[in-house]
């Protein structure tokens, strides 16, 4: 295609999924006191859950070098392709200034790179991502779309409810939310990514949480936004049930079902599940 899609790896789509769309990766880090990884290279996330579960300190994580974008852009440069390089809030990470920062490494050619700010994470960045793709699919230039994506992104709603503010509080992320940390063992907190992490509301029950996912999907489907998916932190069980209520809403099976990987899950934790959309005219 004339336009390469370029993203980070914190959109966790299915890599079948970034495979038949051409998507060009770049990857995050994961610090452990014993090592550093490429969120990329790590599997096996059941083994990585279990590890932030009893390890006494959470791992750190980092965003991509000026040199780890470089290693993607240039060779796609030079292979003729323009590029649109989506990525995570910058609100909530370093990824798209060191992104912007590479663009600016390339001279002549800068003007060849789209850098965009998702203003979102996970499944709503990976939506995002999926509507430029198609947009490059149809033969549209950089500039249409990158424009397909800022539009896209203007019309994306993405809700994700967790079992603790623990992990976000020990990370230091939990920003509007952080007067709700009084009652972080009494409630189950409903979010939302608007560049950064935002609160909704808040429930009392893990049950009532799901539920209130399950109108807010209703509310996409009422606007029309039927370009729907779910995505969850060792939640299989209840992300396959929101996944079939949200099937029984849109008529339509979800675009996406995935586990958000380590470097957001290492700041969330475990019991993540969340879900929301936007109009599939975007994704065709």
């Amino acid at each position: 295609m004339a336009v390469a899609i370029v993203s980070d790896t914190c959109h966790y789509l299915p890599r079948e999924v970034v495979a038949e769309n051409g998507i060009h990766l770049v990857s995050l880090y994961v610090h452990w006191t014993d090592g550093t990884q490429r969120e990329s290279e790590i599997s096996d996330y059941d083994a990585y859950y279990e590890r932030l579960r009893i390890s006494p300190d959470l791992p750190t994580t980092s965003q991509p070098s000026i040199g780890d974008f470089l290693a993607v852009y240039e060779p796609l440069l030079d292979a003729g392709s323009d590029i649109v390089s989506i990525h995570l809030a910058g609100g909530m990470s370093g990824t798209v200034r060191s992104a912007e920062q590479a663009r600016e490494q390339l001279g002549a050619r800068a003007d060849r790179v789209h850098v965009i700010d998702s203003a979102t994470a996970c499944g709503g960045q990976g939506l995002v991502v999926l509507a430029a793709a198609a947009g490059a699919r149809s033969g549209a230039d950089a500039a249409a779309v990158a424009a397909r994506a800022r539009r896209a992104r203007s019309e994306l709603k993405m809700w994700f409810a967790i079992d603790t503010l623990e992990y976000l509080r020990r990370g230091g992320r939990i920003a509007g939310a952080q007067a709700w940390l009084g009652a972080a063992l009494k409630i189950k907190p409903i979010l939302t990514v608007e560049s950064e992490i935002t609160p909704v509301e808040r429930v009392r029950t893990s049950r009532r949480a799901f539920e209130r996912m399950v109108d807010l999907l209703r509310t996409r489907h009422e606007d029309g936004a039927d370009g729907w998916m779910v995505q969850h932190i060792q939640a299989r069980s209840q992300a396959e049930e929101l996944a079939a209520r949200g099937t029984e809403i849109f008529g339509v099976e979800p675009r996406v079902v995935s586990e958000i990987g380590p470097v957001i899950g290492t700041h969330v934790g475990p019991g993540l599940l969340g879900a929301g959309g936007l109009p599939s005219a975007y994704l065709a």
